[in-house]
């Protein structure tokens, strides 16, 4: 017992270390030795990993633990750990910087629907446990420079046998770091600590510009005979090219969808990124994927910016966590409350969304009017939620936000429900806008931010970094509908081209081309709408 009264400040580091590295890391361990067995590499290498990366831990923390508050350093890092080893062996996502952008725009309401028995049981097995040893054994009496002394050599010694082992080792070590980031990824708290680094360096140490307008020479070239247009986008959430009906699906997710006439389904959507934070923002960005930067975009004008500066009537409507920024200058209505939405069960529809536009529109006669409506959508792993008890059409299903403890059968079901109350919510903005016909010349667009993965490959959820992503988290379904005021409209070279490679960049220059907007910034061949215009 006297060795629990007499522990050393470097003791605790290295005793952290191997804790955390044993027991948070199974699904990079599980992954590392079967990509070694696949391949035919020797376990060596495996093992030499686990040393690799818990002497590099090792150096982090000892560098961080130089002070007399070490032991609240080594907590963190502990609770840092438990949160990261939940997410990736319960769902199989992937912690970087991205990844912590959407947690940090996770609203209390989202972020309810990810508590659950096993989360509170990784805490206490990698947090609590662990924390009570550091606070409850008695450390050893060090002066400042002694602690410092020991930490200093603690640093260069593990330094030094993670040269040794990287140097000795090059050729696997030069392959594995550059070919293979699925499996370095995952290393806990590593990659998390990594990813908040990177965050915290763009937020608070990237310099920005000033805000930058945009599109200062848009117009829009129309009389007063001219028809207006009233547009309503419909931003998904979390759906799946592959499980819309209409693109092939053996199930009937879109029965009523497939009943509208002068409606496309497109088949070959690419999304920007795999969360809303970064796909909404960069769908209606000027940057596009390659360039995208979420605080660049914040930064500067987005195509609604320049459509309100044309003359356009803007609406973006909120059934989902914000609008991204996206919304920032331009009117914007929170429809997450029953206070406002007037369909509210478990939680608000989106479908409520619709309520008042006719009021909204009426207020703004003679004007071109855009609607964003934002949905909940699909969003997970509370999918049950996301429908009401009418859409409960495929079953079995799963009824709780654990989905490694459900059936495949029953996270498809699940989900696909909630597509079929999609196609019900697009079907009736549809509808609504069929009222317009005569006044306006009526359009809906619907296009999903990103995709889903449902237990494929042992992954859920959605937040892969993009070049790791499946095609389930980055093709996206896109829907356009027109009212029977198009005539430049052919439904049919639409359908011709309905499997043409499109992504989130052609969302920016087809809605300036809707608006028949006159602007430099306007590139044709990025525009939608151009594929389906009749030869004139």
């Amino acid at each position: 017992m006297k060795l629990l009264r007499n522990i050393s400040s470097t003791s605790y580091v290295i005793l952290v270390a191997l804790y955390i590295n044993i027991v948070a890391n199974a699904t990079m361990y599980s992954n590392l030795f079967q990509w070694l067995q696949d391949r035919n590499i020797a376990l060596s290498y495996g093992i030499s990993l686990f040393f690799f990366q818990l002497f590099l831990l090792t150096l982090l923390l000892s560098i961080l633990t130089m002070h007399g508050l070490y032991k609240y350093v080594l907590s963190l890092f502990l609770l840092i750990s438990a949160f990261s080893a939940y997410f990736i062996d319960v769902y199989g996502v992937v912690i970087d910087h991205n990844m912590l952008i959407n947690a940090l725009e996770t609203n209390t309401k989202e972020a309810r629907g990810l508590l659950s028995w096993e989360m509170f049981l990784y805490l206490i097995n990698v947090f609590v446990a662990p924390t009570l040893f550091l606070f409850l054994t008695k450390s050893k009496k060090q002066t400042y420079f002694k602690r410092l002394k020991s930490h200093i050599f603690l640093g260069v010694s593990s330094f030094t046998l993670v040269t040794i082992i990287a140097l000795s080792l090059s050729s696997f070590y030069a392959s594995f770091f550059r070919e293979h980031k699925e499996l370095r990824v995952h290393s806990n708290p590593l990659s998390s600590v990594y990813a908040t680094y990177k965050l915290i360096k763009k937020n608070y140490f990237e310099v920005l510009p000033p805000y930058k307008e945009i599109g200062m020479d848009v117009n829009i070239q129309e009389t007063d005979d001219d028809p207006k247009e009233l547009a309503i986008m419909v931003v998904g959430e979390t759906a799946r090219l592959d499980r819309f009906s209409l693109n092939g699906y053996d199930k009937l997710t879109n029965p009523l969808l497939s009943k509208q006439k002068n409606l496309v389904s497109f088949t070959n959507i690419s999304s920007c990124g795999t969360s809303t934070a970064i796909s909404v923002p960069c769908m209606f960005s000027i940057d596009g994927k390659e360039n995208f930067s979420a605080n660049k975009a914040s930064n500067k004008d987005n195509v609604l910016d320049i459509l309100w500066r044309a003359g356009v009537e803007v609406l973006w409507r909120d059934n989902n966590s914000s609008s991204k920024g996206v919304a920032n200058w331009v009117q914007y209505e929170d429809f997450r409350t029953p206070g406002v939405n007037p369909v509210c069960d478990v939680e608000c529809r989106d479908i409520g969304m619709l309520d008042g536009l006719d009021y909204y529109i009426k207020q703004r006669p003679n004007k071109d009017i855009l609607i964003i409506l934002h949905q909940m959508g699909s969003h997970g792993p509370d999918y049950f939620k996301r429908y009401p008890e009418e859409f409960k059409k495929f079953e079995p299903i799963c009824e709780t936000n654990q989905l490694n403890s459900c059936s495949q059968e029953e996270i498809n079901n699940v989900y696909d429900n909630t597509i079929l109350y999609t196609d019900y919510f697009l079907n009736s903005v549809i509808d609504f806008l069929k009222k317009y016909d005569a006044e306006y010349e009526t359009s809906m667009m619907y296009i999903s931010d990103h995709g889903e993965s449902l237990g494929e490959a042992n992954i859920y959820l959605h937040g892969l970094p993009y070049s790791l992503a499946p095609d389930t988290q980055t093709k996206v379904p896109g829907i356009v509908w027109f009212g029977s005021g198009h005539d430049d409209i052919s439904i049919e070279k639409f359908q011709e081209n309905r499997n043409k490679e499109l992504n989130h960049d052609h969302v920016f220059h087809s809605l300036l081309g809707f608006y028949e907007t006159q602007t430099e910034l306007y590139q044709k061949d990025k525009d939608i709408f151009q594929i389906g215009l009749i030869d004139k």
